[in-house]
């Protein structure tokens, strides 16, 4: 709090027109001086019963003069100096308000942006779908090459893959047939389905590797290959 507030301001101005009025009263009182008459020109009785007679003292009306525009110039920076203290208070604390206003709107702005920003993201990774996983055995190669051929309108069931592949390789993506009529012509079936090379890059399906032993392209690329020949995988039950 300023040390001059409105009530310190009050007194001020109080005091400043109480001495001014006690100056002037005792610039009347002490400037004069009393000096008696000519003592000489009558009796003491006269005298007592005369008027008195008063005479100014220019010295000392001057002192209480000086002593008046002193107080007088005193007052005044001191009252000048409170005002111009409290207009400093008050625009400092108009500029910090402004200041915290501001910053809040920028908090608020901020965070308005992080919330926006989250937002998204979820949005997005909710129409995003998630990445499935297979695992890598049997059961895994065979569901993402359901998944594959499903997103190219190539039919075949799970019980009509896992029976024919069971037939052909056991369930080895490593089985290679070196004895039979496709062997001695050089090129041995290979692979889970027990596909020949030409009739696997035939049917092979983009987005699968180009390997006979890659289990996922060597099923898809076979039951493209069956629904091709027979319809669907699952109308296959021997060597085809």
């Amino acid at each position: 709090m300023s040390a001059f507030n409105t009530s310190a301001l009050r007194r001020l101005r109080s005091r400043k027109a109480a001495v001014a009025g006690v100056a002037v009263a005792a610039s009347a009182a002490v400037a004069l001086s009393l000096a008696p008459g000519d003592a000489e020109a009558g009796t003491t009785a006269e005298v007592a019963a005369a008027p008195a007679a008063w005479k100014a003292n220019p010295e000392q009306a001057a002192k209480v003069q000086e002593s008046i525009a002193t107080q007088q110039t005193s007052f005044e920076a001191q009252f000048k100096a409170a005002q111009a203290k409290k207009k400093a208070e008050a625009e400092a604390a108009k500029k910090a308000a402004e200041a915290k206003k501001k910053a809040a709107a920028k908090a608020a702005a901020e965070k308005r942006a992080k919330e926006k920003a989250a937002a998204d993201r979820s949005a997005r990774a909710a129409a995003k779908p998630a990445k499935v996983t297979y695992p890598n055995n049997l059961d895994g190669w065979i569901r993402e090459a359901l998944s594959i051929m499903k997103k190219h309108d190539i039919p075949g069931s799970y019980e009509g893959i896992h029976r024919n592949i069971m037939r052909e390789s056991s369930g080895n993506p490593r089985a290679i047939n070196n004895w039979d009529i496709n062997a001695i012509n050089g090129v041995p079936s290979k692979g889970l389905l027990q596909v020949i090379k030409p009739t696997f890059d035939a049917y092979h399906v983009p987005g699968t590797k180009k390997d006979q032993y890659d289990p996922v392209a060597n099923i898809v690329a076979a039951c493209n290959y069956a629904a091709d020949r027979y319809g669907s995988m699952d109308n296959v039950n021997s060597a085809y």
